[in-house]
């Protein structure tokens, strides 16, 4: 999926409250792309020709490299939404983090003449720790790591991308680097979040059974290196104070970074949807490319195309209960660990539990839009299996019993596909999480899913999601006790 073919940005703007002009394809990204150079005190040869042939790269690309006095304001700061590229050792007073005059203003790449501080047996802990204090140090949001023969991404998010060659190509620079470069990783915006605490046991019907799932599925993950990781903020070496606080400001004061998350969507029934046939419509192909919504017997839907079908699909709201940020997933509480979050045209709800003096505030995850868009991409599958595929058992479940959904850095084993689940997503520009685009990839991925299911006539009960560069979601029918038992057969 490379494109919002099935569903128009304006449509999942309207769902999701994602921005009409987020890039989804690398083409759009790079015409979005405005960079800059800063250069550091020391820069070693390698590293002034590794630099040289990057500019040289996102100038073929057509992506604007401005001087510093284009970059930059009067005062000197950096201007919003411009990437600033660091090459070389830079003392604190020099950093480019001084110049960003916005906490989530700009994204800043370091790029270092040095091997990156981990090897191929690093363990994910090893690897998670030694990336985040590495980009703790150097106040960027990403690094590059040159050597004689490769150059190597590590990411925020935990990615590390190696690259073979001594200089970037244009073609690896498009492909691996821009998409890291168009969004940045940051977590939700408490303003965006309508925040009722005290709020999730009455939310959630059925809370014990939830409880239980989660609980045997946080045991059954607990052999596994992927979700152990988990890095305190307080563990992380800084150059001062004042780091130390911007760091914290960035994650919204949560206790440390760690990866993936589980979740359980609650039922929901959702109606059937409408199909349009073709030549006897009230609508024009204009309309259902790029209305958000449009309004047919009294019911406001938005179009979806399937396999050259328009379909008019009724959104409904949509609650899933998950993992707080920064629990330790494998040691799940489920009295402090759980928050729910509901969505319901673009506004979006977190339910937490009552926090005594002695708990963590639950913080809902960098993921937050990423897991409501599955959830949403479900009820739309729900609705156009009604329609046309009434024996398939998806809608029932959904409605019966709701969905889980797992997330987990690293990827699946080709014998681990439970039947009926449709992969997607290995050819999507890779992303970081949190961003625009790994929500609209997740909603739009599983109508590209829908299709192969539909194309095979095999019946459909979920999708695996694959994030490139990222990890793998695993979305369906199955409880999250039986997904992790299937994902951790020789640990459990």
């Amino acid at each position: 999926m490379n494109s919002s073919k099935s569903i128009s940005l304006a449509s999942l703007g309207h769902l999701l409250g994602i921005s009409t002009d987020t890039p989804l394809v690398t083409s759009g990204m790079r015409k979005k792309l405005a960079v800059t150079f800063l250069s550091g005190k020391e820069d070693s040869p390698r590293l002034h020709c590794f630099t040289q042939a990057l500019m040289h790269a996102f100038k073929i690309l057509g992506i604007r490299v401005l001087d510093i006095a284009e970059a930059t304001d009067r005062d000197g700061s950096f201007k919003p939404g411009i990437v600033i590229i660091a090459p070389g050792v830079f003392p604190d007073e020099q950093l480019a983090i001084n110049l960003v005059p916005a906490l989530y203003g700009n994204i800043i790449l370091g790029v270092h003449d040095e091997e990156p501080p981990l090897t191929e047996h690093s363990s994910p802990q090893e690897k998670l720790d030694r990336i985040v204090e590495k980009l703790a140090w150097d106040m960027v949001h990403l690094s590059i790591y040159v050597t004689g023969d490769n150059w190597t991404i590590c990411t925020m998010n935990g990615g590390v991308v190696k690259v073979e060659g001594s200089c970037p190509l244009p073609s690896d620079v498009l492909n691996i680097l821009v998409p890291k470069l168009t969004a940045q990783v940051i977590p939700p915006d408490p303003s965006d979040l309508d925040h009722r605490p005290g709020t999730l046991q009455a939310a959630v019907s059925g809370m014990n059974n939830i409880v239980n799932d989660f609980r045997e599925c946080s045991r059954l993950w607990s052999g596994n290196q992927h979700l152990l990781t988990h890095t305190s903020r307080e563990s992380l070496r800084y150059r001062n104070a004042l780091y130390r606080k911007i760091v914290a400001r960035y994650l919204d004061n949560r206790s440390g970074m760690s990866y993936g998350f589980f979740a359980r969507q609650m039922p929901v029934a959702a109606p059937s949807a409408i199909l349009l046939k073709n030549g006897d419509s009230m609508f024009s192909e204009q309309d259902l490319q790029t209305s958000p919504t449009l309004t047919y017997d009294n019911r406001v839907c938005i179009p979806v195309k399937v396999l050259d079908q328009w379909f008019l699909v009724e959104p409904v709201p949509v609650i899933t209960v998950t993992t707080r940020s920064g629990c330790r997933k494998t040691q799940l509480n489920p009295e402090t660990d759980l928050v729910a979050l509901s969505i319901d045209k673009g506004k979006i709800t977190l339910m937490t539990p009552g926090c005594s003096p002695d708990t963590v505030e639950p913080k809902p995850s960098f993921d937050t839009l990423t897991i409501l868009a599955h959830a949403l991409g479900n009820t739309i599958v729900s609705s156009i299996l009604q329609r046309i595929r009434p024996s398939w058992l998806f809608p029932q479940q959904l409605a019966q019993h709701g969905a889980s959904i797992t997330h987990w850095h690293g990827f699946p084993g080709d014998n681990v596909t439970p039947a009926g689940y449709v992969t997607h997503g290995e050819n999507n520009p890779p992303v970081s999480c949190s961003t625009p685009q790994s929500a609209a990839y997740s909603l739009l991925g599983k109508i590209d899913a829908l299709e192969k299911a539909l194309t095979m006539n095999e019946e459909y009960r979920g999708d695996i999601h694959i994030e490139p560069n990222h990890g793998t979601n695993i979305i369906g029918t199955l409880s999250l006790a039986e997904t992790a038992a299937l994902l951790n057969r020789k640990t459990s």
